[in-house]
């Protein structure tokens, strides 16, 4: 009997099923992916600090007037007139906050105030009738400025109120109108002047608001 065809069947069989046997490995193995490159963590943004609402101005002006200058002879609503033009034109042509508190404010107490505060300029105004004339319709709008911490003086002016001067006032008193009320007119008048004149010293002054 011939064995080796025999012999030559087995070994080609041995060979297939090798092969088979190598590819059912393989198929079995997974692929291994590459590493997925590392995610940076984003760096948080910082939150800005919100304003707070109603937040106060870093500039404020303190307007008072030296009510006891000439006691007895200039009324009181001549002050009232003079410090309310003055803060009424430092709110409508400045960013600043304006405080214009009632009552008397001594040059001492002036001082005081602004040295003890780090953003307030004092004003103060002080009235009195001008002695070069001495007529009860001349009167003068004396203005000093005292800077925060140093409590130094920044400007001393001088307003005069008087329709016949030169100046903002080109209006004089009618039948119809009493002559008091012109007078504080014309105080108010003066006190915006001083204002106009303090913005400019401090490099403040901006257009009137609409």
């Amino acid at each position: 009997m011939n064995y080796k065809p025999y012999k030559i069947t087995l070994a080609l069989l041995f060979v297939v099923l090798s092969v088979l046997l190598v590819q059912a490995q393989s198929g079995r193995r997974k692929t291994q992916p590459p590493p997925a490159a590392p995610i940076p963590t984003p760096t948080p943004e910082p939150t800005p600090t919100p304003k707070k609402e109603g937040e106060k101005s870093e500039l404020v002006f303190l307007v008072g007037t030296d009510r006891h200058t000439d006691p007895g002879t200039m009324p009181l609503a001549f002050h009232t007139a003079a410090q309310r033009g003055c803060a009424d034109r430092l709110r409508a042509r400045s960013a600043a906050e304006v405080d214009a508190p009632h009552g008397n404010l001594g040059r001492g107490e002036a001082i005081e105030k602004a040295k003890k505060s780090t953003n307030t300029y004092v004003i103060l105004l002080t009235l009195q009738f001008d002695t070069m004339v001495n007529r009860s319709n001349d009167i003068q709008l004396d203005f000093v400025v005292f800077a925060p911490v140093t409590s130094k003086v920044v400007l001393t002016g001088r307003s005069y109120v008087n329709a016949n001067r030169a100046g903002p006032i080109i209006v004089g008193p009618t039948s119809r109108v009493p002559a008091g009320v012109y007078r504080e007119q014309w105080l108010k008048d003066a006190g915006e002047e001083a204002a106009d004149k303090i913005l400019k010293r401090l490099n403040m002054i901006a257009p009137p608001k609409k």
